[in-house]
């Protein structure tokens, strides 16, 4: 696999000099980054060289790295059914430059686009219809960048007095809370837990005989009519 992956690199960047910026295997997958202007020229001859056939694009996503300058990374994750391959195509941008948008290659890309943008802010130029996909159209934000807060800067609740769903600050309060009975990971003290007590009612039960000879001592069968 390793051969047919160092092959298929060496044939994209052979192929494409002035767009492919590198090429390596990691992993086990070849790993290709592309000049961010040369992105739908790159996947455009994957899709339709004899040698790669790239048909389908399985996803795109996105990378944050902010202390990078260009923080982004846009990936390509794409299979070739005729060959069985897979190819990963990486390209960097920040948060004011465009991507141009691979739908026209790959109409599947739509989602995954609108998707990267919702959760990231990366921008797709020529994009149909770049819209938010899995946040609502009034959220503040990109939940999946490094700087975003964990708890968001809004909750949303629906009013019973307007009717309708209502946006507010995030209010985090926790309440008092106290315990009744010691926690184990509080080391060992002698003190009851909760079932110490059922304990101490079996312990206390009578037992039965001991030694060698208990239970070994069966109970006479009183035939029909017979006297005790």
């Amino acid at each position: 696999m390793d051969e047919r992956l160092t092959g298929l690199g060496n044939h994209i960047a052979e192929s494409l000099p002035n767009d492919i910026v590198s090429q390596e295997i990691l992993g086990d997958e070849l790993v290709v980054r592309v000049r961010r202007e040369a992105i739908v020229a790159v996947a455009t001859f994957l899709r339709d060289d004899p040698k790669c056939l790239f048909k389908q694009v399985v996803d795109i996503c996105g990378l944050d790295v902010p202390e990078r300058a260009e923080r982004f990374d846009v990936v390509y994750n794409m299979l070739s059914h005729k060959h069985n391959l897979r190819v990963r195509l990486k390209v960097a941008t920040d948060e004011a430059t465009p991507v141009p948008s691979v739908s026209a290659v790959w109409p599947c890309a739509n989602w995954y686009e609108r998707e990267a943008w919702d959760l990231y802010g990366i921008f797709f130029s020529d994009h149909p219809d770049l819209r938010r996909l899995l946040t609502d159209y009034g959220f503040e934000g990109h939940p999946l960048r490094k700087d975003f807060p964990l708890t968001g800067y809004v909750e949303v609740r629906y009013d019973e007095e307007q009717k309708r769903v209502v946006y507010e600050p995030v209010k985090l309060t926790q309440e008092f809370r106290t315990f009744d009975f010691l926690s184990p990971w509080e080391g060992s003290r002698a003190a009851l837990l909760p079932g110490d007590e059922k304990a101490k009612v079996h312990a206390s039960a009578p037992v039965g005989p001991s030694g060698p000879n208990a239970g070994s001592e069966k109970p006479q069968s009183v035939a029909a009519g017979s006297k005790a």
